[in-house]
């Protein structure tokens, strides 16, 4: 996926990365109150506290459901972990919204296991060209199987370092059996601090 970067100067840079997997996982809602933020009732939901999640199929209360099937981005809520039967969304307010009666699932993409995988991100002045920066699972990343992410950081000594404005990235995952896979790539652009 291309994901174009900004990193300043003289700042830390991190990133959280959260690496998706079909098929989706359908979770059966049983109540969402009118009450803000949204909170949804789903029996052993699975998710992951920060993923990103899509409400369909509600009966009721159906100004929260997704606008397309398959749900697009905009579709999209980051879910808060309330409890293993439940997650709230809070960029949703359905306090105005109809009364939920029935149905309707969470839908959201298979969180990848990270367990025994490496990961590696080199930063270069264009593809092929000279490395730049280099970060590794045992430095400047960091996989969390348990919250299934990915946490890039580039510390603020490294970026004030930074002697280019613009270079190109790529994060791959690398599993056991040397299966490599590429997450995330594109274009950096680098940006002078205002307080040093």
């Amino acid at each position: 996926m291309n994901k174009d970067l900004v990193i300043t100067k003289g700042k830390t840079f991190t990133r959280v990365v959260r690496w998706e997997g079909p098929p989706f996982v359908y979770k059966a809602i049983s109540a969402i109150p009118n009450t803000a933020p949204a909170t949804v009732t789903a029996n052993a939901h699975g998710i992951p506290d920060g993923w990103r999640v899509a409400i369909v199929s509600v009966q009721g209360m159906n100004e929260i459901n997704a606008l397309n099937d398959p749900p697009s981005d905009s579709d999209y809520h980051q879910a808060t972990v309330e409890s293993v039967n439940a997650v709230s969304f809070n960029d949703i307010n359905p306090a105005e919204f109809g009364v939920y009666s029935s149905g309707g699932y969470l839908k959201y993409p298979t969180p990848v296991s990270l367990a025994g995988f490496t990961a590696r991100m080199t930063i270069r002045s264009d593809y092929g060209g000279d490395s730049l920066l280099e970060l590794t699972s045992s430095s400047g990343i960091t996989l969390d199987d348990t919250a299934k992410t990915i946490t890039v950081t580039i510390t603020a000594a490294q970026t004030a370092a930074f002697a280019f404005t613009g270079a190109v990235y790529d994060l791959e995952l690398v599993s056991g059996s040397g299966v490599v896979t590429e997450l995330l790539r594109g274009a950096i652009t680098v940006l002078d601090e205002a307080t040093t």
